[in-house]
């Protein structure tokens, strides 16, 4: 979550007269994040999140995030819904972007995880994985294997800038996975971003997911690997965390599981991640505007995590 664009308190009230939830009582951006501007709203009625959808969240596709909020929701699962406005409206118009009203859950986001928080993760994964399988839409993945080379020839010789030789390393690597990544493992609609600020915990239970604009459909273990290598870190790319990564998966073998081929495909699997959140933070690193209220993600956290599984064996990560 970040802010981008700026919405005066008028117009706030304003939008929520669209709604039945309350007069305005208070509102704050949040920084985190980088994707869309955020607002913490409290109303006379309780608290919401007003989400406006900036450049990189295609408006047009704003109908599948709500209908894959919903199904979710209408499983049993903690997520969020978009609300609907007296017309039953969920996608409104706000500042000039595209912008929703979204249920607030209660939960905190940790930095620091725990395995029991790691494993809570990985069910919770394996929850979605599950309640999807009867969900009939789709979205393609911009940021797969085509969309991390754009992204590398756009960031172009400033990449150099982030890292000397930085370049060099995103060239070799995006040819490494031309000639591995997997082409035969099973699909469905992926959260993508299951990072612990998508996580909301109360101890160590799950209390929400959050945050599914990069949900897409794609190989089903990639997300797997998305989460893995978010999970099992330090926040700087450093120390690999065995007991967190064996962890989540063990959690998600509980309500879901890896096959035998997922399981071996899991390093390369898990270097298309690093590389996804490397190209995608080093694009943000050199392109954020001075004056966002937005927290900038270092590129090389990432960097360092796939040189970690580079070098990794599929029974390091995964039992086979």
């Amino acid at each position: 979550m970040a802010v981008y664009t700026h919405v005066s308190t008028e117009e706030m009230i304003a939008f929520l007269h669209r709604y039945d939830h309350g007069t305005l009582i208070s509102a704050k951006g949040i920084a985190e994040g980088v994707e869309n501007s955020n607002y913490l709203i409290e109303t006379s009625d309780g608290r919401y999140i007003l989400t406006l959808y900036e450049k990189r969240v295609n408006a047009d596709e704003l109908p599948f995030f709500c209908a894959l909020t919903d199904h979710l929701a209408n499983k049993g699962l903690n997520i969020p819904r978009m609300l609907g406005d007296r017309r039953g409206e969920q996608i409104q118009t706000l500042a000039g972007r595209p912008a929703c009203l979204i249920e607030f859950l209660s939960g905190l986001s940790v930095t620091h995880p725990t395995p029991a928080q790691a494993r809570a993760a990985g069910e919770s994964l394996g929850d979605m994985h599950r309640a999807l399988g009867d969900f009939r839409l789709s979205r393609g993945n911009s940021l797969d294997l085509a969309g991390w080379h754009e992204l590398a020839e756009r960031c172009g010789d400033d990449l150099d800038r982030i890292d000397a030789g930085l370049g060099a390393r995103v060239g070799a690597e995006l040819a490494w996975l031309d000639a591995h990544w997997p082409r035969d493992l099973p699909t469905s609609v992926i959260h993508a971003d299951l990072f612990p600020d998508n996580v909301l915990m109360l101890g160590d239970e799950v209390s929400g997911v959050i945050d599914f604009y990069f949900a897409c459909t794609d190989i089903r273990a990639w997300d797997v690997a998305v989460t893995h290598a978010a999970w099992s870190f330090e926040n700087d790319g450093t120390g690999y965390h065995a007991d967190l990564g064996s962890s989540l998966i063990a959690g998600y073998d509980r309500q879901f599981g890896l096959s035998t081929e997922e399981r071996l495909a899991f390093p390369i699997l898990a270097r298309g991640a690093c590389l996804r959140f490397l190209l995608t933070r080093a694009w943000d690193w050199l392109n954020t505007p001075a004056d966002a209220l937005v927290t900038r993600k270092d590129p090389l956290a990432f960097l360092r995590r796939l040189e970690f599984y580079a070098e990794a064996d599929p029974e390091t990560l995964v039992s086979i």
